[in-house]
């Protein structure tokens, strides 16, 4: 065994999944555009912070969404 992975055509989907279902009252997963984003919304005078990944790193920054990090 070279990879702890189901399948290569469904990691992201999988590391997703388990993220949604590992924080499901901090984030919320969409899974068809691959997106992390907070369930609650920032507050009021707070700038928004946003990440995104290159190839093949997904999903790295998704672990960075929370209170007070990526929205």
């Amino acid at each position: 065994m070279k990879k702890l992975i189901n399948s290569v055509d469904s990691v992201v989907t999988d590391a997703l999944r388990g993220m949604a279902a590992a924080h499901p009252h901090e984030l919320d997963v969409d899974l068809d555009q691959h997106i992390v984003y907070r369930r609650r919304r920032k507050e009021a005078g707070k700038v928004a912070i946003i990440s995104g990944g290159g190839s093949g790193h997904e999903p790295l920054h998704g672990g960075f969404v929370g209170t007070g990090m990526l929205d």
